[in-house]
């Protein structure tokens, strides 16, 4: 499915009077042209010169950065996760390094390590890949769970910690990880710390037809995955700009009847009878943090209920835990939240 629309909202329809609470503490209206937004903008344009059909896909990966956040890409090998990363990142004009994660990996192999120098004695630090603006973590499943730790100090707490000493990352520093759905063997469940560190979950299916046949069309003409450049791929946005979009998305506003909607959809999916654990209030200032980016993205000064409900389904599927009862049934995340923000009122 695709997780986002690729433009911008239109006005959801109320179905009753706002939630207790509402107030006036922002409006809001469509913006002026930003040549910073456009710059984003022209982003996914050159993402979409490597890949084709997931334009929502690259619009949740945007989020995901302006928020300050990090993604999960999950879908079934050769839809392009790895691709969209590695196009995204050539549009960024930001250091970039990628983890190919694997059972044997070591923390260290991660966050770096304390390494002997022969000529002065002593042993300096010597950085591992974290140490970069876009990091991607390919197959982040496989690897065990001594490993995800390390780096889910970093992507918490955007530092590491080795030999007692705390080492700051770089900014921006934002993780796009990939994660196989049906292949379990040699792979370790994520922690549901872990998970909760990842602001937004995309999920990437198989293309139809018509998209299939663009991308066939791509490869007969020449177009090598491996080398995304050959796509004619020009960086356009990079760490100062990038450092003033997420400063710009901090301060887009929300009303305080947006903010209590947040709050109703997310006690409705610990009231819901087909959930185990519902989202946390951890969750509801992840999906403001992303509605945000959203409404800044789409050319807003402060979130709508279009923004919340757009961002629902990417921010909270994989915080939530379904019951045995409703898994058996073929009842997800998904089908859930979709439940839910159909039941709760929207405001006005």
């Amino acid at each position: 499915m695709t997780d986002l629309p690729p433009s911008a909202p239109h006005h959801a329809a109320s179905d009753g009077a706002p939630a207790p609470g509402a107030g006036t503490t922002a409006t809001a209206t469509a913006t002026a042209t930003d040549p910073l937004r456009e710059a984003f903008g022209r982003v996914r344009t050159e993402v979409a010169k490597a890949v084709v059909g997931q334009e929502g896909a690259v619009s949740g990966m945007i989020v995901g950065l302006l928020a300050q956040g990090h993604v999960l890409l999950e879908g079934v090998p050769g839809v392009a996760k790895t691709l969209l990363v590695r196009s995204l990142a050539a549009a960024l004009d930001l250091d970039t390094k990628r983890i190919q994660f694997t059972p044997d990996l070591m923390p260290g192999d991660v966050t770096g390590s304390l390494v002997f120098d022969a000529s002065t004695g002593s042993f300096p630090f010597r950085p591992g890949p974290v140490f970069t603006n876009v990091l991607l973590a390919d197959e982040v499943n496989r690897t065990p769970p001594k490993t995800q730790s390390a780096l889910l100090e970093a992507m918490e707490e955007r530092q590491v910690s080795v030999d007692g000493a705390a080492r700051a990352l770089p900014e921006p520093f934002f993780v796009a990880a990939t994660m196989n759905p049906i292949e379990f063997e040699g792979t370790y469940t994520l922690p549901e710390a872990q998970l909760d560190r990842f602001l937004v979950k995309l999920t990437l299916d198989v293309p139809p037809r018509d998209v299939e046949w663009q991308i066939l069309r791509r490869h007969a003409d020449g177009f090598v995955p491996r080398d995304v450049r050959s796509a004619g791929i020009e960086p356009v946005v990079g760490v100062d700009q990038v450092l003033r979009a997420q400063r710009a998305v901090r301060a887009v506003g929300a009303r305080d009847d947006v903010l209590a909607y947040i709050v109703d959809l997310a006690r409705a999916t610990r009231q819901a009878p087909s959930v185990r654990v519902g989202v946390s209030p951890r969750g509801a200032t992840a999906l403001l943090a992303a509605a945000k980016a959203w409404a800044w993205l789409t050319g807003y000064d402060a979130i709508t209920p279009d923004h919340v409900q757009a961002m629902a389904l990417p921010v909270w599927r994989h915080r939530l835990r379904v019951g045995a009862d409703a898994e058996l049934e073929g009842v997800g995340a998904d089908g859930v939240l979709q439940q839910v923000l159909e039941q709760v009122r929207v405001p006005i």
